[in-house]
């Protein structure tokens, strides 16, 4: 007879929801909570947005209808790696140049800077090689890499024109919010074939500290004329979240090349597999009724 003492009780997994973060266990088995009969409810079907695992509260959420809603007056959006497939092309860059010049680790370091001001890469690349790093050598490695992977244009990431149509038929302000320079935000948007598409853009430039410090959100927030609260910013990035959350905004994070830590979780209203699940949220939390909400 087997003695069911010694059975092996499954290990919860542990999962973050797709939609508010929130973590839970889940055993892929139906002792799982969502097996349960007082649990049974209908699936977010296709177009909801969330492509992962759901919380209960969230499922019966969705479920019922009743998700909270979200005063949206305006969205903030990061460049590289959020709308435009850049991030790659840096890294690939940099590493390519720092081994041609006999460093090594090249892509340990690019995807460490990701999201990061071009200023504070190079104080990494010191503090990581020592005081007497090349510094002038590296950058014109780079831009030499980089300009011959950038001679083809730049992709738009998965979901960007649909969600930049989307705002715009619903006049919804919009801004790009950067830590790129002013003149690489133009380079870029305009090999990407986006940058028409944008009246307000906010680069480093602007302030005197990028990201992750919130600077750059509350500038955006404040041109547009909305308080940050009321501004979903979406980013790709951990320095990116940091200063969406900072400045007040709702973060979505849609994770380009990293995937979020759990602190850095805890600082998004949802983290999304691409921007058409972004696109998703959004029409689901609040209709883009922005004339009784500017400043």
């Amino acid at each position: 007879m087997t003695n069911p003492l010694a059975a092996t009780v499954p290990v919860p997994r542990r999962l973050a929801c797709a939609r508010c973060g929130t973590e839970f266990g889940c055993t892929l088995s139906g002792d799982c909570w969502c097996g349960e009969e007082s649990a049974r409810l209908p699936l977010p079907t296709t177009g909801t947005g969330f492509a992962d695992c759901l919380c209960r509260d969230c499922l019966r959420a969705i479920a019922a209808g009743g998700a909270p809603r979200w005063e949206i007056g305006a969205v903030l959006l990061d460049m590289d790696g959020t709308l435009i497939d850049t991030e790659r092309v840096y890294r690939t860059s940099l590493a390519s140049a720092l081994a041609d010049l006999g460093y090594a680790d090249g892509l340990t370091i690019a995807h460490a800077m990701i999201g990061l001001p071009a200023v504070e890469c190079e104080i990494m690349l010191f503090e990581h090689y020592g005081a007497n790093f090349r510094i002038d050598e590296l950058r014109r490695a780079f831009v030499s890499y980089k300009d011959d992977m950038l001679r083809e244009g730049l992709p738009v990431k998965d979901g960007a024109l649909e969600l930049l149509d989307a705002l715009r038929e619903a006049d919804c302000p919009m801004a790009i919010v950067t830590s790129s320079s002013r003149r690489g935000a133009e380079e870029h948007l305009t090999l990407a074939g986006i940058r028409s598409r944008f009246d307000t853009i906010v680069t480093h430039d602007d302030v005197v500290r990028g990201k992750p410090d919130p600077a750059l959100y509350l500038l955006g927030a404040d041109r547009l004329g909305f308080r940050p609260q009321l501004c979903v910013a979406i980013e790709d990035s951990t320095p990116g979240i940091a200063a969406a959350h900072g400045a007040g905004t709702i973060p979505i994070m849609v994770p380009d090349m990293v995937q979020p830590s759990d602190e850095t979780r805890t600082k998004c209203a949802a983290v999304l597999p691409d921007l058409r699940a972004a696109l998703a949220m959004l029409r689901e939390k609040g209709a883009f009724n922005t004339s009784s909400l500017r400043d």
